[in-house]
């Protein structure tokens, strides 16, 4: 086929040897089959900011550190060069999170190169080793909606122990390779202890789990394991071998009504002598 114009540098510097056609398109790239030397690889382009649907929240962006000072006021002010600075930053999120999440362990595909927007990755395959389908595109029976769920709950472990949380989980963006469930897309990850709504996006990540496989085995949608996981990971004992129930007990103490009372009649005080003092005056 004819080489998409931003893979044409990867061709040049011997990165691609082929293009051999396009896998998908989705909201923020396209994803291309390309042969590099013998092996048979996955090319993701990323589209140009005002060509793609999934755009940057400050909910995703918060707390990602630039290291170039220069970079990160042109970022602020929304520049030119901030604006490219900004698109720069988003895509390689995705990779550095890719390395980050592989050396951790969790199943994601395993990154090769990073070059002028391009990002070159293993190709998830079936068992037939054609490209794995998406998780939606797959029929479940319960049992193997329960094992899957359970694997996946297991990743987001990993992937929380590693400081990530996703933050777009869901049937689309899961694959379902030879050895089971592969999360894919990641420009959008947040680092766990830098963001703030890191635990409202692991809730709604599992969530979106609870939801899908909850179609095949009713009790899933009830289970409770993001806030049973964020709760461990606050109290420091999360961990990749962790022993989950899916339930999350919330402690909610009674109001101290003796104590409420005795501060509005504490205030009622104050407010008397401040009025007596004026009075003397």
């Amino acid at each position: 086929m004819k080489i998409p114009k931003r893979m044409e540098p990867l061709v040049e510097d011997g990165l691609v040897d082929e293009v051999i056609r396009q896998l998908m398109s989705g909201k923020e790239a396209m994803v291309f089959v390309v042969r590099c030397g013998e092996e048979i690889r996955c090319a993701k382009v990323y589209k140009e900011a005002n060509k793609r649907s999934f755009r940057q929240s400050v909910d995703y962006t918060e707390g990602r550190k630039v290291k170039n000072s220069r970079q990160a006021r042109a970022m602020e002010k929304g520049s030119k060069y901030g604006r490219k600075a900004q698109e720069e930053a988003w895509q390689s999120a995705e990779v550095d999170a890719l390395y980050r999440l592989a050396a951790a362990g969790v199943r994601v595909p395993k990154p090769y190169n990073f070059h002028e927007g391009v990002l070159l990755m293993e190709l998830v395959t079936d068992d037939n080793g054609n490209a794995a389908p998406r998780l939606n595109d797959v029929a479940l029976t319960e049992e193997r909606a329960r094992e899957y769920h359970h694997a996946l709950i297991q990743q987001v472990v990993r992937m929380l122990c590693a400081g990530v949380v996703h933050g777009d989980l869901s049937e689309y963006n899961i694959l379902v390779g030879s050895d089971g469930p592969v999360i894919i897309d990641l420009p959008q990850a947040v680092d766990a202890a830098g963001n703030n709504h890191a635990s409202s996006m692991l809730d709604r990540d599992v969530t979106n789990l609870a939801n899908y496989f909850g179609q095949f085995a009713a009790d899933l949608k009830t289970s409770d394991y993001g806030k049973e996981i964020w709760s461990l990971y606050e109290s420091g004992e999360l961990h990749a071998e962790v022993k989950l129930t899916g339930r999350f007990e919330r402690i909610v103490k009674p109001a101290d009504l003796v104590g409420v009372m005795r501060e509005i009649d504490d205030a009622r005080a104050a407010e008397a002598a401040r009025l007596a003092r004026i009075a003397v005056v």
